[in-house]
């Protein structure tokens, strides 16, 4: 409603004084303060803060007179009433100079088109020069103890029990008295009930203000007890004034009245402020609520205030400041709701953690229109240098800014927060280029803030995106040259759709545009001066309605300015109006006046069919209401609203039209909301062919009062069938009370309506930040909190600056959920179904999921942590609730989670057993839930039982893919095996590792896979790997767990892995075994050299070869027509063309581009299944070394650097081939230039760059053939060869085939299996036959190879027993467990081809090694 903006400004006295000041008091309009001191009056003009005349009493006078106290002003700002000591009155006149010269006059720059256009336009920008004269004094004979100005009265309480009622002009009719003794006090007006009466003997009135609304006196007695003085008629006489007290109090200090609620603060000794008000019907005075500081956000200053010293409303009665003799200010609104305190955080603490001395105030009032709090503290030592005696008197000038609903009240069927200050408005919607593009601006706001959807088209609720978006506003500064003319600011609205705001200020209106950053004002200065905003500003789609007073013609009128042309009063709209407008509202098409003889007019608003540049609107009087029986007093109304909302039986989900288009008034009565609605009660006509706007509206029926302590109301026009409870529910804000929201039932399926069911209920409920809206589809209330930055300066100097003393205070935008409030409210008053369907109406929200968890968790807080027994629980119903939204699981554990674990007994007893919980998620597939159950099994459940449901999760898991969660599963794993299970894993992410290309796995690993005739005919053979155990995420969690490789947990885990390897492999999943292989850092050339002679085998060359091409995504080759002819086709190309266009991208210029090579650290020993190498291929055909390392390495490396750079740094998709096709193209110009092509060679290029796969796939698949090719699987290596169409490859595998470690099965599956693929190719994929043409020498070689004769039987017995088990079936040969499989990450780091028993002799020395992890990202 009100915050602190920056710093406080210190307003210095121009003149030295030895006295200080003590008292400030405001003129009626607030434009002139009196600054009082012992014997001077100082009076200061508002804007600019200056001082502009100073009094000071002569000796002699002084002595005579006393010092002064108290003073007060004449309502017209003409006199100056001041109390003196020795019971003296004072009058003084305030004179202006008689020669129209200022004491400060603004000075324009030459050529300045401000200039004097109006009689006083010169006055309002000027401090005028004043003169005080005193005029006859007044004795009393007696100490004042307060003065109450009234109209033509001045009141004066004094110490011998006396009211004086003294006339401002003191020269006519003398004065009268009233002996208190004689007013007749007692607990109501209703003199039969007859109560005790007051005993006013020897008690004066200590404190007293009047209410002109309530037409009486609050007053506090110097015994502390406090009443309420009303007259009986209308003058101010002995036998005509009547008391009530209240009975319960005798302490208390001060009292301020607020005349639009019609309430009596009174402060009390014991620090709290008690908030009366009069019962209408008895006349007693009835505590509304109390203004006290909560122990739970002030706990060391709540209860050591001290009494209150001073309690000030604010001029547009929304707030109250109060302060304590232990210094500090508080400040609340009408009803209680706690905005402000300096008593506390950084207020009241330096950032070292010292006390600072809160600020102790003398005497502050409030300025014009509430932007300022004039203070005179008490602690103020303007640093005076030693030995001098005079020094300048300081104001403090606390700047504020308020909320546009408190003195616009039509702005609460808006869904943006506008706030300003004296001089700039803040904005919460958002980028104006946002709304207009539609596109969606999301920041990070905080951790619980929701997420961000589109937003809406502009005509419609803005949605989160924009309202929500970031926690900074929109900041205007108002025009300048408006505002010198025509400060202060009244009143500013905003549009529908947030992008326009206009504000009016003493005279005329002024509107700016956030889309072209623009402000317009009157082109003509005189029409603005020639008039002034009374009863509000509003928007109507592109117009602007003014409710305004026209000087010249002295009429109210309603006006209407088109937002888009010239503001000038010859584009308006004007309709001339009967009485002062005090509210103005706008519902759909329909304008609603309050004016001032307690009427409400409906207007209706149409605009024009014309075809002129600018448009106007016609305004039509529908209806007027007399409320005049009802208010007792015009400004006792704070809003008036028209509305869809009504009570009738008629409302349901039939005719949401007819409810759409009824309409209701809503009026708050200092107060008390008030609904009037259209009386249906008499003969209804249906003519389905009436006009739209009938001449003959219904009436209204008499009032019903809906709420009581109503600060604000929010309701909208617009209707969503979807979310009818929200858009057509009424929403109060009550102060200290919270909320309440005034919610339709609606029967569901069209089912008839129980006739005892009311059809609206009221829901209470408390938030946690002021609301200043609501967004009613999005389920949010937006507010605004402060928030304060500190300054520390070196406190151990004698003064302090104001940057020190105090905060800089930010204003900043909050948001808060109500719907779980809600839901809870229908659930405890067994309207489930209701509850169930307002819930599944917000469902699609982004937060809905923590609306549920927090709705969990408030219930459970309470009823878990209760010390008496709850003889009737909600958290079951809740649950059974929660069980009807597909998020129940996430709800229950996220909830469990975020609670202590000695409250999990309890949830769980209503919610179901965490054992079903888990297997629920496991059914429905959703493993991350099952992780967060995982962890409360295992604080609830034996290890025996973690165990047992973590390898359940870990095989689906694996099977998934899900690899972030599978590392958090071998650590718990290892954790419950190694006593570790006190520290429970981290919830793992559902975020998976993004795929950042082919090269990732050369960041941790070095691989070389050159290949030449040369290493392979020295014997060795040229595979080089370096180990280092990898940075990146595939050993997070790890803890370098395959170091524990004796222990019988690392064995369960490796038993898991293997099996998961050999399923994969099975089932020719290569894609996924390197992902698992990489993601795990699964030693997987340890495992494959183990399984060289089992899984690892191929039993269907086509169909792995069909599989690979589907894993990959890899294209078939295929032969364009020409090619028949082609010379390529039949081998009389070029030799270097062939073999560089087949072998583009090989292994080792593609790994050896951007790689470090380092020594090899492989003992040879671990490859012993090649060391009888050398002999076997010396006689290699010479075309295998055609393109050697050398020539492919110069031929390639600039194509690798391209294909690089546009694999990593665009992750592209697999699918996406073209950069890489660029490239080559590139390449070949680059490089072939010098040779002379034919067409058809160039045909059988571009064939061969459209046959190759996604870049990314063929590093991978070069990566698995260097994996199979170390472990010695050689049927893996020649049909990866022949998928990439690698001659080197299946040359390099022929040769491997001569060595006796090769078994003869392995040669004859080759043969078999190349021999189907020949078959398959002539038949269904010619586009191999190229290649296969290629490779005839090698294949002719291998027919011609004789081979052991081996047993039919035995070798189909291998592939059979491979197909046929079952994977979770433990192998004979295999010395595993019954629930055993997995794959040893601690593995050699070398090849073993022996048996896993053999193994033990050289366990020493493979230990010594780390195997290093393979970091390869594949998807």
């Amino acid at each position: 409603m009100y915050f602190l903006s920056g710093w406080p400004r210190k307003l210095l006295c121009p003149l030295r004084s030895g006295e200080r000041p003590f008292l400030i008091e405001p003129s009626s309009q607030r434009f002139y303060l009196c600054v009082l001191s012992e014997s001077q009056i100082n009076i200061w003009f508002s804007r600019p803060s200056v001082l502009i005349v100073s009094y000071i009493e002569s000796g002699k006078a002084a002595a005579q007179f006393g010092s002064y106290q108290q003073a007060e002003w004449k309502p017209d700002d003409s006199m100056i009433a001041v109390s003196a000591a020795n019971g003296y009155v004072l009058l003084f006149d305030i004179v202006g100079s008689l020669d129209e010269k200022y004491l400060y006059e603004p000075v324009y720059p030459k050529g300045s088109t401000r200039v004097k256009v109006t009689a006083g336009y010169k006055e309002e920008q000027c401090a005028p020069a004043l003169t005080l004269e005193m005029k006859r004094p007044i004795d009393l004979e007696s100490p004042i103890s307060c003065l109450q100005s009234l109209t033509d009265d001045l009141l004066v309480a004094t110490a011998d029990g006396y009211l004086h009622i003294l006339h401002w002009d003191s020269v006519s009719n003398g004065r009268r008295t009233v002996n208190l003794c004689t007013v007749p006090f007692s607990l109501d007006l209703q003199s039969s009930r007859g109560g005790p009466c007051l005993d006013l003997n020897g008690v004066h009135i200590r404190d007293l203000e009047y209410c002109v609304t309530l037409d009486g006196f609050a007053v506090v007695f110097n015994d502390g007890r406090i009443g309420f003085i009303t007259p009986t008629a209308n003058k101010l006489s002995t036998d005509q004034l009547q008391g009530v007290w209240a009975a319960d109090v005798s302490d208390g200090t001060c009292v301020a009245v607020n005349n639009k609620y019609r309430l009596m603060a009174f402060g009390c000794a014991s620090g709290s402020v008690l908030v009366y008000m009069i019962d209408s019907s008895t006349g007693s005075m009835q505590l509304s609520h109390k203004l006290e500081l909560s122990p739970k956000h002030y706990p060391d200053i709540w209860n050591k205030t001290g009494p209150v010293k001073m309690i000030r409303w604010a001029p547009d009665c929304s707030v109250v400041m109060v302060t304590w003799d232990c210094g500090g200010l508080s400040l609340w609104s009408v009803f209680g709701a706690h905005l402000i305190c300096t008593l506390g955080e950084d207020f009241a603490y330096r950032s070292d953690g010292t006390k600072k001395d809160p600020l102790k105030i003398c005497s502050m009032c409030w300025g014009v229109e509430g932007y300022n709090l004039w203070v005179i503290d008490s602690t103020d030592v303007s640093g005076v240098p030693d030995g001098e005696e005079l020094q300048q008197a300081g104001i403090l000038q606390f700047q504020f800014i308020k909320s546009a609903l408190t003195v616009n009240p039509c702005t609460s069927n808006q869904e943006q927060v506008l706030l300003h200050g004296e001089d700039r408005l803040y904005l919460t919607c958002g980028d104006p280029t946002q709304v207009h593009s539609g596109s969606d601006k999301s920041s990070q706001r905080d951790s619980s803030s929701p997420r961000h959807r589109p937003a809406a088209p502009a005509c419609l609720s803005q949605g989160l995106s924009t309202l929500l978006g970031h926690k900074h506003w929109q900041v205007v500064q108002i025009h300048s040259t408006y505002l010198e003319t025509n400060w202060p600011i009244r009143f500013a609205a905003i549009d529908w759709s947030g992008q326009c705001v206009t504000v009016a200020g003493r005279r005329g209106f002024a509107h700016y545009s956030l889309f072209t950053r623009k402000w317009k004002l009157f082109g003509n200065v005189t029409q603005e001066q020639n008039m002034t905003v009374t009863g509000g500003l509003a928007w109507w789609n592109d117009f602007i309605v003014v409710a305004c007073y026209n000087f010249i013609d002295r009429q109210e009128e309603l006006r209407l300015y088109l937002k888009s042309s010239n503001l000038d009063n010859a584009f308006a709209s004007v309709t001339k109006l009967h009485a002062d407008t005090l509210l103005l509202n706008v519902f759909r098409n329909i304008v609603i006046l309050f004016r001032a003889d307690c009427s409400i007019c409906l207007y209706s608003v149409e605009r024009r069919q014309d075809s002129s540049p600018n448009p106007s609107a016609s305004v039509e009087l529908l209806q007027e209401v007399s409320m005049s029986r009802y208010i007792p007093h015009p400004g006792l109304v704070v809003s008036v609203t028209l509305t869809s909302v009504r009570t009738e039986t008629g409302i349901s989900l039939k005719a949401p039209q007819q409810a759409c288009s009824s309409e209701s008034i809503l009026l708050n009565l200092a107060g008390q909301l008030i609904m009037l609605q259209r009386d249906r009660s008499g003969p209804q006509v249906r003519d389905k062919d009436a006009p739209g706007n009938q001449t003959k509206l219904l009436p209204f029926c008499a009032p019903v009062v809906l709420a009581q302590c109503v600060e604000n109301v929010w309701t909208t026009c617009r209707s969503n069938r979807k979310k009818r409870h929200l858009t057509e529910a009424l929403w109060l804000s009550c102060g200290e009370a919270g909320m309440k929201v005034w919610l339709p039932l609606f029967p569901r399926d069209h089912r008839k309506q129980h006739s005892f069911l009311s059809r609206r209920i009221m829901l209470p409920f408390h938030i946690n930040i002021y609301p200043l809206t609501v967004l009613f589809e999005d389920a949010l209330i937006l507010g605004a909190s402060n928030e304060t930055i500190l300054f520390d300066s070196a406190h151990g100097s004698s003064t302090e600056p104001l940057e020190s003393l105090f905060p800089f205070c930010t204003v900043e935008r909050t948001s808060q959920i109500y719907l779980h409030h809600i839901l809870r409210q229908l659930l405890v008053r067994n309207l489930g179904e209701h509850a169930l369907m307002l819930a599944q109406s917000c469902a699609s929200l982004p937060y809905f999921p923590h609306v549920l968890e927090l709705m969990v968790h408030v219930v459970l807080e309470e009823e878990a942590t209760s010390r008496d027994p709850i003889p009737d629980p909600l958290l079951p119903t809740v649950a059974k609730f929660v069980t009807e939204f597909p998020l129940f699981l996430q709800t229950i554990v996220h909830c469990a989670r975020k609670t202590e674990y000695a409250l999990w007994n309890y949830l769980f007893a209503a919610v179901g057993n965490p054992k079903d919980l888990f297997e629920e998620c496991l059914m429905i597939q959703d493993l991350d839930t099952a992780a967060s159950y995982l962890i409360i099994l295992q604080n609830m459940e034996v290890p025996a039982v973690s165990r047992q449901h973590a390898t359940l999760l870990f095989n689906t898991a694996l099977e998934q893919g899900k690899w972030d969660l599978c590392r958090h599963m071998i650590r718990f794993l290892k954790a419950i095996g190694s006593g570790e299970s006190e520290t429970p894993p981290s919830t793992p992410t559902t975020q998976e590792p993004s795929s950042t290309g082919g090269f990732e796995f050369f960041r941790n690993r070095s691989i070389s896979l050159s290949q030449s005739a040369d290493s392979i005919a020295a014997g060795k053979f040229n595979l080089q790997k370096t180990f280092s155990m990898p940075s990146g995420p595939s050993c997070k969690g790890g803890d370098k767990w395959c170091k524990d490789s004796d222990s019988a947990e690392n064995m369960y885990i490796d038993m898991m892995l293997w099996r998961h390897a050999r399923h994969l492999l099975e089932q020719v999943r290569l894609r996924d075994l390197g992902s698992f292989s990489a993601q795990l850092g699964f030693e997987l050339i340890g495992w494959l050299c183990r399984e060289r002679t089992r899984v690892a085998r191929i039993d269907d060359f086509v169909t792995a070869l069909k599989s690979l091409h589907k894993d990959f995504l890899w294209p078939f080759p295929v032969i364009p027509a020409c090619s028949i002819s082609s010379p390529l086709k039949n081998g009389r190309c070029r030799p270097v063309l062939s073999s560089r266009l087949l072998k583009s991208q090989s292994a080792d210029s593609l790994l050896n581009s951007d790689m470090d090579t380092t020594p090899p650290q492989v003992t040879t020993a671990n490859h012993n299944w090649l060391d009888g190498l050398g002999a076997a291929t010396k006689d290699l055909d010479s075309a295998s070394s055609q393109g050697g390392p050398q020539t492919q390495d110069a031929f390639l490396s600039p194509l690798i650097n391209k294909g690089e750079e546009c694999s990593i740094g665009s992750a592209t998709d697999l699918t996406e081939t073209s950069s890489v096709v660029d490239g080559d193209w590139t390449m070949v110009d680059e490089n072939f230039s010098t040779l002379s092509l034919s067409q058809s060679e160039l045909e059988h290029i571009s064939m061969e760059l459209a046959n190759k796969g996604p870049h990314k796939s063929q590093v991978q698949l070069r990566y698995l053939l260097h994996v199979f090719m170390e472990a010695g699987c050689l049927e893996w290596c020649v049909v990866i060869g022949l998928i990439l169409r690698d001659v080197s490859v299946i040359k390099q595998v022929m040769g491997f085939l001569d060595i006796p470690e090769v078994s003869p099965e392995t040669v004859q599956s080759i043969r078999v299996g190349l021999t189907a693929v020949d078959q398959w190719a002539s038949s269904d994929c010619l586009g191999y036959k190229p290649f296969l043409n290629l490779i005839r020498p090698q294949l002719t070689k291998l027919m011609e190879v004789p081979v052991e004769q081996v047993p039919p039987e035995a070798f189909q017995a291998t592939g059979a027993s491979k197909l046929s088990e079952p994977p979770l079936l433990p192998r004979a040969e295999d010395p595993r467990g019954p629930a055993a499989c997995a794959l040893p990450l601690e593995g050699s780091p070398g090849v073993n081809s022996r048996p896993l028993e053999d193994t033990s002799e050289e366990t020493e020395e493979e230990e010594t090694l780390e195997e290093g992890t393979y970091d390869c990202t594949l998807s």
